[in-house]
């Protein structure tokens, strides 16, 4: 479903430049859930994000079910990640004045879908994560916990194929990222691919696969379910 070609990320020149991704080569099939694991500063997240159309590789492609990611203009590209992408962030990146609701139905604003077909999707996938009675409240009374799994229902409400997660346990009680695990196996389960960046051992634990990351490079596949 999703196969990223001899990628690379090279910021700035000469010998200023520092080379984020190296030759990177990662295909990831549908229905299977995929750790990022690495020091920090490795290029996890850039892989992350050049994955999901965020972040324009210097070389290389990323291709999602054949399309390419970064050999079309950016309103392609941007109907691509709606229709293939849910993305979760190690900071939530819920809008504080907002609702919960409003927070889910941000990324079918511009699906040109009816405001009431938004809302009806946005409450669907916070009943999904158990949140169906915070819908109206504003995402800054939410604890912490709360707005993860927010930011889990946004991911989750253009159904997309695929799941992009930084570090989305890392801020979390054990409780609460233990649900949040239960709640990408479900996906994974229903046929969703996960990949996600993690030091956690509990979603090493999990994954189907656990690809490693050196200065901006995959290192040998393990398969150990221990995370470095």
């Amino acid at each position: 479903m999703l196969d990223v070609q001899n990628v690379s990320k090279v910021y700035g020149h000469n010998r200023q430049a520092i080379r984020a991704l190296d030759g990177v080569d990662l295909r990831v099939n549908r229905g299977e859930f995929v750790a990022i694991v690495g020091p920090s500063g490795s290029g996890k997240t850039s892989l992350l994000l050049t994955m999901g159309g965020l972040l324009t590789p210097t070389s290389g492609k990323v291709l999602i079910d054949g399309a390419s990611f970064y050999d079309v203009g950016a309103p392609a590209r941007t109907a691509m990640r709606l229709k293939y992408c849910g993305f979760m962030f190690q900071t939530f990146h819920l809008i504080p004045y907002l609702t919960a609701a409003e927070n889910v139905m941000l990324p079918l604003i511009t699906t040109g879908m009816n405001a009431r077909s938004q809302r009806e999707m946005a409450e669907d996938c916070l009943q999904t994560v158990g949140l169906e009675q915070r819908k109206d409240q504003k995402a800054s009374k939410l604890s912490v916990g709360e707005m993860q799994r927010v930011a889990l229902a946004r991911a989750l409400v253009n159904r997309p194929a695929l799941i992009l997660a930084d570090e989305p346990t890392a801020n979390l009680d054990a409780d609460t990222a233990s649900l949040v695990i239960d709640y990408l196996q479900t996906f994974k389960a229903e046929g969703i691919a996960v990949v996600l960046v993690t030091h956690d051992d509990r979603l090493g634990q999990v994954a189907d696969r656990i690809v490693q990351i050196r200065q901006g490079k995959t290192v040998a596949p393990s398969d150990s379910k221990e995370l470095s």
